[in-house]
């Protein structure tokens, strides 16, 4: 089983490729990379940081692969910096995503309601066409209501769950929101085969940087080992839930990531039980 992730490297704070790279490879499961830049630190909570674009070295990487006969089980994609980047991850999906392989897309482009430095509704407009070609869809909140073109919740409105699935399911899509807070819970919420489940885990009050690409790194190697949807979802909420819970608790500075390490042994058992 060959996993590629699609992501940027941020030299410090625990997200992207240094969380999907471990976690996925912590599965069982080969993980080789794709970087679409390089940052000093992620973009969240950091002021100063650098920020170098890799389109320029994709093309060379992409057919020195073709070259080798590469293909990959699973392609996943994260923080894409440009809409050339967009295109990019179609043409390595087109050329290397092996037959029967499935693509996961957490569409990394904003939260609490608005869009990350760097990205416009052009951007957005772009990252609905590379999600119509998705097995499976991640977005949080803020990206969901971007895609399906529906108003973010506001003053305490409820989220329209329902509304959002249906516009974003197809007959090779499962779409799944992240991060819906309900009271005391934080919830996922998916398409289970044409009907919408939801699991849900204890919420933890406040952001936790990179407790996204945790999920979607859980997520994936769950998938790479032959977990259905549900079984997924569940065990990389409940990975991601203990290790924001453990950061929370040793009060650690939270720009820097979640103690995903600490609690990597006791989802790896639940993975292989």
């Amino acid at each position: 089983m060959r996993v590629l992730a699609i992501n940027d490297i941020s030299c410090i704070g625990k997200c992207s490729l240094t969380v999907a790279l471990p976690v996925i490879s912590a599965c069982g499961v080969t993980c080789d990379v794709l970087p679409t830049a390089l940052l000093s630190t992620h973009t969240g909570g950091f002021v100063g940081y650098t920020f170098r674009d890799l389109s320029g070295d994709i093309p060379q990487i992409l057919d020195h692969w073709e070259s080798l006969g590469i293909s990959f089980d699973i392609i996943c994609s994260g923080y894409l910096g440009s809409i050339s980047q967009i295109a990019a991850v179609l043409d390595a999906k087109r050329r290397f995503l092996a037959p029967g392989g499935k693509f996961v897309v957490d569409p990394v482009m904003g939260e609490g309601g608005k869009l990350y430095a760097h990205f416009d509704m052009n951007f957005a407009k772009e990252m609905r066409r590379l999600c119509e070609e998705a097995d499976y869809i991640l977005p949080n909140v803020t990206e969901a209501c971007l895609l399906a073109d529906v108003p973010y919740p506001e003053n305490d409105r409820l989220l329209p769950v329902g509304k959002i699935v249906e516009k974003l399911r197809s007959s090779h899509t499962c779409p799944m929101i992240t991060g819906v807070v309900e009271g005391t819970e934080n919830a996922v919420y998916y398409d289970d085969g044409g009907k919408i489940s939801r699991f849900a885990v204890p919420n933890a009050d406040g952001v936790f940087h990179g407790s996204g690409d945790v999920f979607a790194a859980a997520f994936t190697g769950c998938l790479a080992r032959g977990k259905d949807v549900g079984t997924s979802v569940a065990l990389a909420s409940e990975f991601t839930t203990n290790a924001i819970f453990r950061t929370a608790k040793a009060g650690d500075d939270r720009r820097y990531g979640i103690r995903f390490e600490e609690e990597i042994f006791s989802f790896l058992r639940k993975l292989n039980a």
